[in-house]
């Protein structure tokens, strides 16, 4: 396996319509995206070429269009949509680690932050089992 760098996203906000209560697909909340992506960038660097790396603007605008889209129960499902959807536009990455923060979750008591983290690589992602089809 060659050497694996990162590029890191973090705090990509958009809001969505998440959740399991009616109110939260209704009214909707902020959703705050971290991504990490894990890719040999040796390539772009030796030829400062953007083709040849993943294009961290792009990457956030796909993030957005996820988490702006279709509704989910689940900020679990939301997360591995993320993933799986980075994994199959930007052929680059090898492995990407998605952090979705629901700070406004409607828990009854004071916290400061939920969230989940899902790590999936390129392998344990088959293209029929995606979640994400066409987001």
């Amino acid at each position: 396996m060659s050497v694996l760098d990162t590029i890191r996203l973090t705090r990509v906000t958009a809001i969505g319509y998440h959740g399991v209560f009616e109110h939260e697909k209704r009214d909707g909340q902020p959703f705050i995206t971290d991504a990490v992506l894990h890719m040999d960038v040796g390539a772009a660097a030796a030829t400062d070429d953007l083709s040849k790396t993943a294009d961290y603007g792009a990457v956030a605008e796909a993030i957005v269009a996820v988490v702006t889209g279709e509704a989910f129960d689940l900020i679990e499902t939301l997360s591995v949509c993320l993933a799986e959807k980075i994994l199959a536009d930007f052929p680059v990455v090898q492995a990407v680690e998605v952090t979705v923060h629901k700070p406004k979750a409607p828990i009854q008591v004071p916290f400061g932050d939920v969230s989940i983290t899902v790590f999936r690589t390129r392998e344990s992602v088959q293209p029929a089992t995606t979640a994400v089809e066409s987001s």
